[in-house]
């Protein structure tokens, strides 16, 4: 049966793949304007490689820090939208900002705004999920976003790459070239926004009452101290917390990662958006995997190539390396991301997905903490950036066992469940009778 997408989730997916434009911006054009800024300021590799690493985990421990609460107070009637825009308007203006300034320092500081307000939409439109689709059909719609993000991602992506690349031909500086196309990328965010924000409606939300920002913190502490009583999510925010720190911290750094290592800018740049273009058809292709596999091994299988990545990235010391680097990464990628995302909405409360999906940006979401600061202090300490990257090995040796924990215990819970059904309709046949 061929899988049509409604015109409400078409919406849905059309964001993904305007905020994706600024993903594949971070990973790509941002850090090696970054160490052009850097370099002229005189800083070395490590130093450079660090500071962009302490700059991501930044970024990721601000949401960390606001994005339950901010969640949680979304789930009232007729708040997710008005957030989610702010959030959207935020972002983009930053984005802007980071073409006007030419100061390394503060460029940094514009970035990490910006990464937070990125990262904080992402809390939002993540948990619209439940109210754009059913259970049945979140890991295709799932998929389909992260698959149209890649590739639609590429258009604006072009654009900017020809200014970098050529913007001298035109006569423009590198300043000027970035400037635009950071405002470029600002308003492919914020236009293939608007469809989604005219036509979404919250149905699912938690009423309040007249001290509205109380219940919603009074509600964050009640689930985040029950949290552990749910053992089959808990055991699953554990693991994702790990694995996908790995994920986020490849996705982050890779470039950052290449340029450290002396590959040439433009064979980076052309690597990663091979990368977009692998991630498409297999993204696609795990979300039609996952109608006749068990999401919870197709997770697994992709942790598992993670690794493998991982161990491959230590010994790379070539562009060629680099390139096969991509495609492996393009392949695994968005299957384990949304994945990852719909089979968490289909274990939390819906009328709580803000509140539970800030909890899950805690632990990795749209980020990387642990991973990058990893990365960073390791290079530092030993000098040797492949050491700096061969830590992140054992985020998804963590994460995969933390995950079949997870897996395990969802499994007992679904069969206490249906033991529960069982005797009720026993229990009612035998009133009946």
């Amino acid at each position: 049966m061929k899988f049509k997408l409604t015109k409400l989730e078409k919406h849905w997916v059309l964001y993904d793949v305007g905020n994706s434009a600024f993903t594949l911006l971070v990973s790509t054009i941002i850090p090696i304007y970054f160490d052009y800024l850097a370099g002229q300021q005189k800083l070395s590799s490590v130093s450079y490689l660090a500071y962009w690493g302490y700059a991501v985990s930044i970024a990721t421990l601000l949401v960390a820090f606001m994005g339950p609460a901010l969640g949680t107070i979304s789930d009232g009637k007729g708040m997710k939208k008005p957030i989610f825009l702010f959030s959207i308007i935020l972002g983009a203006v930053c984005c802007i900002g980071l073409g006007v300034t030419s100061a390394w320092l503060l460029f940094l500081i514009i970035f990490v705004l910006a990464k937070v307000a990125y990262s904080a939409s992402l809390i939002f439109y993540d948990s619209m999920l439940t109210d754009v689709t059913t259970k049945e059909r979140m890991d295709m719609v799932s998929a389909q976003g992260f698959a149209w993000g890649y590739i639609g991602s590429c258009i604006p992506f072009i654009a900017c790459l020809g200014l970098v690349m050529g913007g001298g031909k035109l006569g423009l500086s590198m300043k000027q070239s970035m400037m635009i196309a950071f405002l470029v990328v600002a308003l492919w965010w914020v236009g293939s926004s608007l469809p989604f924000l005219k036509s979404y409606r919250q149905i699912n939300y938690v009423p309040r009452g007249k001290h509205a920002v109380i219940d919603s913190f009074a509600s964050l502490f009640r689930t985040v101290k029950n949290i552990r009583k749910e053992k089959h999510i808990f055991w699953f925010l554990l693991a994702f917390f790990f694995y996908i720190d790995g994920v986020y911290t490849i996705i982050d750094m890779a470039t950052a990662y290449g340029k450290a290592l002396g590959f040439n800018s433009t064979g980076l740049l052309l690597a990663l958006l091979l990368t977009q273009f692998v991630a498409f058809p297999c993204c696609v292709i795990f979300g039609r995997l996952a109608r006749r596999i068990s999401p919870d091994r197709l997770i697994a299988a992709c942790i598992l190539a993670y690794l493998g990545i991982t161990v491959f990235a230590v010994f790379m010391n070539s562009q060629i390396h680099f390139w096969i680097l991509a495609v492996l990464v393009g392949m695994f990628q968005g299957g384990i991301q949304s994945l990852s995302r719909s089979y968490y909405a289909k274990i939390i409360p819906s009328e709580k997905s803000g509140e539970y999906f800030g909890i899950m940006d805690i632990c990795g979401k749209g980020a990387s903490f642990m991973g990058t600061a990893l990365v960073s202090v390791i290079s530092q300490l030993t000098g040797s950036i492949n050491k700096g990257v061969g830590a992140i090995a054992f985020l998804f040796i963590i994460g995969i066992i933390l995950f079949l924990k997870a897996v395990s215990v969802r499994t007992v819970k679904h069969r206490g469940d249906l033991s529960e059904v069982s005797e009720e309709e026993v229990y009612l046949a035998e009133a009946k009778a």
